[in-house]
């Protein structure tokens, strides 16, 4: 990060807890009982007025600041800090009735229509200089007050408009393309445009990837999709910029979304601009939801460089948003916040202090639930934050590199799931998910880094479906193999450049070499089809056709049934000290185990559990902290692990110092 710096306060080190507080929704007689509630449950920071502005600009112009003085000098007689939003989330009725055009328009020419949030366009000039005129007066206003410690640049940016089509969009979008192509024959070279005749003559010409009669231009699509990211990472800097104009000694940062399917920004690319990392999580639904949650807290705590990070918003219990909303078990509440501690977060708080009772999250869990502070979800909230601050101690404290990682790249995510491809059931956070269960599974750590990390020091480094593959990233990986590392790759793995062009001569294209393979066609699978392989293990979604290309590379499995019975499914090259393995079909979680338990043994990498903890218990690192987290719903019997005998409690954390 070009200017890391964590929270603007004095005083000794500590995990900060607290959540969203949003005073606006409640009488003022509401205020004193929830500081009250705050200190009792020990929280030490809230983010305020993040969904404020028609509240704070009732008119063009006119502004009512009165109730926030009120509750940041409440907030700071109790000792509580607060990380002050912008406000510009979502513009006030009055500013989208006066300026219509800043509503977003979806790829088939539909205008967003206002009654949900952030009805705005990331490249509207109207809508900027209403936003940046707020957070400007905000900023002045709120330079001097010693409550704020950070400010929290709009909120979840993209979650709801990263994708906008239009004509605001299209001329950015024209701007973008001529920084990025000195010419538009050098566009139409990267775009392939020779392809049904779609040579552009001029920049004025190009769209945005609108609703078409087929599949648009898949390199026109990749571009559209770098544009929108950069066109939101534009905004935040240009919000950042008056606030570290005004207030150069206040840290700012803005809430990424590293969970889940949401893809739209590249927050790799986003991590330099924030002077700390803040993230939102909540858990999905599935039989891999806490492994789900420990990659992405994993993946955090990778973007934030080992720097602390702030776990902005995640859930007490049950969210509002899923087809059907589950309550969190017991214990649940304390494991998964503690599970973000172990990967580096120094704060954990909440969505949100007080549980709505209007509005389109009424539903959604509290910290001060509906049924108040008599309520076993109160009493809970009270209990994590007396562990948090006898874990205080913990801050500042770097997470603790593994010897394994798993690349993450959000260009490979973006490019593999356009259309037109072998198959559209390919998913590749799913893929990537499915190593990381494995690794747990064998009970050895293993970072998730972005693709732009340094792999030095990883004896073992996983990429799955790394579908794109600039010259320089297969540079790097033949560097890191050639230097004694371990490479594992998979399926549709090196196929495009960076303009999403094939790399000739077979595939897996700028891998072909590095793996010692050739494969002249993909077989892809229908839906219930399976290959078998003789190791007894089954394939599903994806077959290559491989050809050894080389006498040094060895055949780890092969297939035994299906158009491919015969042909290599795993192999593995040797290039020195080093190795490269191909993983040629989806194995699914569970049989990636055997798989990848192999690869590390050759490799020489061991799990630091004894054998009857691997699998049943998840293992964390930060500096001398060992964090024991409990995979299973039954109690685990950690006395292997050192010290008294000890049993932890279902969905339990425990955390052992050195």
């Amino acid at each position: 990060m070009s200017n890391p710096r964590w929270l603007r306060r004095a005083g000794d080190p500590r995990l900060e807890y607290g959540a969203d507080y949003n005073p606006e929704q409640w009488p003022r007689e509401v205020w004193d009982e929830d500081v009250r509630a705050m200190r009792d449950a020990g929280v030490t920071i809230v983010s305020l007025a993040i969904f404020s502005w028609a509240r704070l600009e009732t008119a063009e112009g006119e502004y009512d600041f009165g109730w926030l003085d009120d509750a940041i000098d409440l907030l700071h007689a109790n000792g509580i800090a607060v990380d002050l939003a912008t406000a510009t989330a979502s513009p006030p009725p009055w500013l989208t009735t006066k300026h219509p055009e800043i509503l977003p328009v979806d790829q088939k020419g539909n205008t967003i229509w206002p009654g949900g949030r952030q009805q705005w366009r990331p490249t509207s000039p109207i809508f900027r200089a209403y936003a940046l005129r707020l957070v400007r007066t905000l900023a002045e206003r709120y330079k001097d007050h010693p409550a704020v410690v950070a400010w929290h640049v709009s909120n979840e940016l993209g979650c709801h408009n990263v994708y906008d089509f239009s004509d605001d969009a299209a001329a950015a979008f024209r701007v973008w393309l001529r920084a990025r192509y000195a010419t538009i024959d050098d566009l139409n070279e990267a775009w392939g445009t020779a392809f049904w005749s779609q040579w552009y003559s001029s920049f004025s010409e190009v769209l945005p990837p609108r609703q078409a009669a087929t599949h648009p231009n898949p390199t026109q699509q990749l571009d559209f999709k770098r544009f929108s990211s950069d066109a939101l990472k534009d905004y935040l800097i240009a919000e950042r910029e008056i606030l570290r104009e005004i207030t150069p000694e206040i840290p700012v940062t803005t809430n990424f979304m590293v969970m889940g399917e949401t893809r739209g920004m590249d927050y790799a690319d986003w991590a330099a601009e924030v002077d700390f990392i803040a993230n939102d999580h909540y858990r999905l639904p599935g039989a891999q939801t806490l492994d789900e949650l420990s990659f992405s807290a994993n993946l955090t705590g990778n973007l934030a460089g080992g720097k602390p990070w702030f776990l902005m918003e995640h859930s007490t219990s049950a969210v509002n948003w899923q087809p059907i909303n589950l309550a969190k078990k017991p214990g649940e509440l304390e494991r998964d916040s503690l599970t973000h501690v172990a990967h580096g977060a120094d704060a954990v708080c909440f969505f949100q202090w007080r549980q709505s009772r209007a509005g389109a999250e009424k539903y959604h869990s509290a910290m001060y639930p509906h049924a108040g502070r008599d309520s076993q979800l109160f009493r809970d909230v009270v209990d994590l934050g007396s562990r948090l601050k006898s874990l205080a101690s913990l801050a500042g404290t770097p997470r603790t590199r593994s010897k394994a990682a798993i690349i993450f790249d959000w260009t490979s995510w973006w490019a593999v799931e356009q259309d037109s491809h072998p198959t559209e059931k390919l998913k590749y956070r799913q893929e990537a998910l499915d190593w990381y269960t494995a690794f747990l599974d064998l009970g050895v750590r293993a970072d998730v880094v972005p693709v732009g990390a340094e792999l030095d020091g990883y004896d073992v480094v996983v990429a799955p479906i790394l579908h794109v593959m600039p010259a320089p990233l297969s540079a790097k990986l033949t560097a890191y193999v050639e230097g004694g590392g371990h490479l594992v790759t998979t399926y549709f793995s090196g196929i495009v450049d960076e303009n999403d062009h094939i790399w000739l001569g077979g595939y897996p294209g700028a891998l072909r070499d590095l793996l010692g393979i050739r494969i002249e066609e993909f077989g892809p699978l229908l839906d219930g089809d399976t290959a078998e392989l003789d190791n007894g293990l089954t394939g599903t979604l994806w077959t290559d056709r491989i050809a050894l290309a080389g006498a040094d590379t060895t055949v780890l499995a092969s297939y035994k049934t299906g158009d491919q019975a015969g042909r290599p499914a795993i192999t593995r090259r040797e290039v020195g000290d080093g190795s490269a393995a191909y993983v040629s079909t989806r194995l699914g979680a569970d049989g990636l185990v055997p798989v990848l338990g192999d690869l590390l043994a050759r490799a020489g990498v061991t799990s630091e559990l004894p054998a009857e903890l691997r699998g049943r218990v998840e293992l964390a690192v930060r500096g001398e902290t060992r964090f024991i987290i409990n995979r299973t719903e039954e109690p685990v019997d950690i006395t292997a692990l050192g010290g008294d005998d000890r049993t932890l409690t279902a969905r339990g954390v425990a955390v052992l110092r050195a």
